[in-house]
């Protein structure tokens, strides 16, 4: 079983915020399940975490989580194709221009195609446009 992490799940742990401790125990029962893996943007995002003593590489390396820095075009389309279609309903809707990231369907596009599922602390984000996608 391979788990992509978003960004949520790392950032509170290596900021050292209250809720660390129940994220760090959830991560080490996914870990007990498999591998688990941060796409690019994932690695990007993380390069910004405050308090970080280390460069996100090592910390990663320390952690035995891998990168995926090399997503494919499949990620990428689907990535895309799923961007213009949220694009779409929320001008439908009147909600006006996107709001959310594109990294976001880049994240959980990579974890569709390229791992088992996503852990995230934001699930309703993606269950909508990734529906088939397994969240933790």
């Amino acid at each position: 079983m391979r788990t992509a992490l978003d960004t949520n799940i790392l950032s509170p742990v290596w900021s050292g915020t209250p809720d660390a401790t129940a994220i760090i125990a959830q991560l080490l029962r996914v870990r007990a399940e498999g591998a688990l893996v941060v796409s690019a943007p994932v690695f990007v995002e993380l390069s910004a975490v405050p308090r970080l003593s280390v460069p996100v590489r090592e910390a990663l390396k320390e952690t035995d989580i891998a990168i995926d820095f090399d997503l494919g075009e499949d990620v990428w389309q689907l990535a895309a194709s799923s961007f213009s279609a949220y694009a779409a309903r929320r001008r439908a809707s009147g909600g006006g221009l996107p709001k959310r990231l594109l990294a976001d369907f880049v994240v959980a596009s990579h974890a569709l195609l390229k791992a088992d599922r996503l852990m995230t602390r934001d699930a309703s984000r993606y269950a909508l446009d990734f529906p088939t996608l397994r969240l933790i």
